[in-house]
């Protein structure tokens, strides 16, 4: 027996493999948190400066992508070796602490391992071995890493909503979640639905309300689910979004002027809405017709 009838049949290694992957993922997302937003600003700034005839700004000619240069401490700019990155074990050893001068670590980065890792086992459990396993998996870890952008820096990067988008509707091509019809409705759907409330607020009170990424996010969404599920998309994460907002209000002293970034309650339910999103419309549908 070879490994694909193996995880074939056995639903429950499938599972572990998963969430093990995840976990090394989950480091790896942590690299595209830190550097991706780094990158487009230093893509900015050397945008401006050439619309001004400016020569590059100070600090620019590194190489700074996604696999260059090597992880460091930020504080000792101690090189991470191989036994100082093992998913969530790492930490744990080194106490939270760099192994060098003893800085502390971010808790940002064990808990997107744990994060990926869980999430992925999810999904290996929710939808079994097969490709549109593999597709929610690609999914769900451009949407975390998405998510904890947007929490850091309210920035939802084009370099991974766009992405998303072209795969969802790729995956639509083959059937895995939506036809393509339904697909095409719904990314068109969802980037008009949250563009037209944008241009209402705006008109109404003058400020803006949320930022494009989020347009583009909600059509990824509808891409991936089709259109048929852009409304429970819509209402999971506006609740969340409100309960959680109202929560740092009350307890956090959180100034309600400060904007909060909506694109974690878009991918969270936009996530839930794939795996169990048929669910959740015939719960709906049984409570309307009594």
């Amino acid at each position: 027996m070879d490994l694909i009838e193996l995880l074939a049949s056995s639903p429950a290694l499938f599972v572990i493999l998963a969430a093990l992957l995840g976990l090394i993922v989950g480091s790896f997302l942590n690299v595209v948190i830190h550097r991706l937003p780094l990158m487009m600003e230093r893509e900015w700034r050397t945008q401006c400066a050439e619309l001004l005839g400016q020569p590059a700004p100070d600090g620019d000619q590194s190489t700074l992508n996604l696999w260059r240069p090597r992880s460091r401490c930020p504080h000792c700019k101690h090189l991470i070796g191989a036994v100082e990155n093992i998913p969530l074990l790492s930490y744990a050893l080194q106490r939270g602490r760099c192994a060098h001068c003893q800085a502390a670590i971010s808790v940002q980065y064990p808990l997107v391992e744990a994060a990926s890792g869980l999430l992925a086992g999810i999904v290996a459990w929710k939808l079994g071995f097969g490709w549109p396993a593999a597709a929610a998996l690609i999914f769900t870890w451009v949407l975390l890493a998405a998510s904890v952008i947007d929490f850091r820096h309210q920035l939802l990067p084009d370099n991974l909503t766009l992405p998303l988008l072209w795969l969802g509707l790729g995956a639509a091509l083959f059937g895995l979640f939506a036809d393509l019809p339904s697909a095409v409705i719904g990314a068109m759907a969802g980037y008009l639905a949250l563009w037209l409330v944008y241009q209402a607020f705006r008109l109404l009170t003058g400020k803006e309300g949320m930022g494009f990424g989020d347009f583009k996010l909600l059509a990824a969404l509808g891409a991936w689910t089709g259109w048929q599920y852009l409304i429970t998309i819509v209402i999971l994460s506006s609740l969340v979004g409100a309960v959680f907002g109202l929560a740092l209000i009350l307890f956090r002293q959180r100034d309600r002027q400060i904007p909060m970034p909506f694109g974690p309650f878009l991918a969270a339910a936009g996530w839930i809405a794939l795996l169990w999103g048929e669910s959740i419309n015939q719960t709906y549908l049984r409570w309307l017709g009594g």
